[in-house]
């Protein structure tokens, strides 16, 4: 199970030195618009996935006028994870002290969800948006998912930059095209899979939350599913060269999903989406759970300006069934308190200018 049992953060936007105990289960943030909220989030979001969910850039999160910035937690398990970032040296991330390559260890130590207004692009965002969802399910199911993806990127670079080329070597072309079928066809089948497993827990889980019985998904692996990469690049090895890129593989993968025939975002209204959106969410937590025995941290931010009353306490009761450790965001600490089950008792942090104290 991964719980937060202690948070410290230095220097992310306008949050200056915090220092938290959580609660196992429930955490209310609030305070005023622009307090630090949700840079609170951003924290936790950066040592669970290596990214910022509001900016691009790392640099932008280092608070003005500083040279770094440090983010800390241990887990309730025993392990602790670091993150400083400094505007001149890079980032350096540290797994129970010992430094790390790359975010795979840490990322699976905490895996982490958020639910906030961009978790909408899942419907009606690009494609790209949809992979990095499944993605996330795969990497923390199948250990050797995250190797054959980064050799297969990798490969499309290299590809690519020979397809830019007037006169590309075509020995090296075919080199290159061996490699990435070999690797296509190891992330489709570890797709594939995770699928057929999230599909009927999606189910399962939308229908706790909203009547939609013609819903459907539908995984799409990025080339024609009656013909091998090979055949579907040599085929297309004209159109590549004169778009300069590869137009097929596991970098053209989508998770459609669809009411009936239309595609959802065509026919529900903005509060079913948001509904469908949080099921999505909360049935990747449940699926992890029930495959690893490892339960999400589950990041809410501003969740009533996404849900009306109704529908909030619905999602909080799915995740409250879920029993993993959540951190919510709001400025008034009575919208959520209603929210949430009768008898679970939230550990609430007011935020103001930046610094955080506890409310008992």
């Amino acid at each position: 199970m991964s719980v937060i049992s202690r948070l410290d953060v230095l220097n992310v936007r306008n949050l200056s030195n915090v220092k938290l105990l959580p609660a196992q289960k429930l955490n209310l943030i609030f305070g005023d618009n622009g307090s630090g909220k949700t840079s609170l989030l951003e924290a936790i979001h950066l040592l669970g996935l290596g990214r910022s969910f509001r900016s691009q850039k790392l640099d932008s999160i280092i608070q003005n006028e500083k040279e770094e910035c440090v983010v800390f937690c241990e887990l309730a398990e025993g392990a602790s994870i670091g993150l400083s970032k400094s505007r001149r040296q890079g980032h350096q991330l540290k797994l129970m002290g010992e430094k790390q390559r790359n975010w795979a260890d840490a990322a699976r130590h905490l895996p982490v969800q958020i639910l906030n207004s961009e978790s909408f692009l899942l419907l009606e965002g690009s494609s790209k948006v949809r992979r990095r969802y499944l993605d996330w399910g795969v990497f923390h199911v199948e250990q050797d998912f995250v190797g054959a993806w980064r050799k297969a990127a990798k490969c499309l670079a290299h590809r690519n930059l020979l397809l830019k080329q007037r006169s590309p070597d075509r020995d090296q072309l075919a080199a290159w095209d061996i490699e990435l079928c070999r690797l296509s066809e190891l992330i489709d089948s570890s797709r594939s899979e995770y699928f057929a497993l999230l599909c009927p827990a999606l189910l399962e889980t939308v229908a706790k939350l909203i009547d939609l019985p013609d819903l459907n998904l539908q995984y799409c692996r990025g080339w024609d599913n009656t013909a091998d990469l090979a055949s579907v690049l040599k085929a297309g090895l004209v159109k590549d060269l004169k778009y300069g890129a590869t137009q097929h593989g596991p970098h053209r993968a989508d998770l459609v999903v669809k009411i009936g025939r239309s595609d959802a975002v065509e026919i529900l209204s903005r509060g079913q989406q948001k509904l469908l959106v949080s099921a999505m969410k909360v049935a990747q937590g449940y699926l992890l759970s029930q495959l690893i025995g490892v339960k999400s941290v589950y990041l809410l931010d501003d969740l009533p300006s996404e849900l009306d009353a109704s529908n909030r306490r619905r999602v909080c009761a799915l995740l409250d069934e879920l029993d993993c450790q959540v951190f919510m965001t709001c400025v008034d600490p009575e919208d959520l308190e209603k929210s949430w089950p009768a008898g679970l008792m939230p550990r609430k942090f007011h935020v103001e200018h930046g610094k955080i104290a506890q409310r008992y």
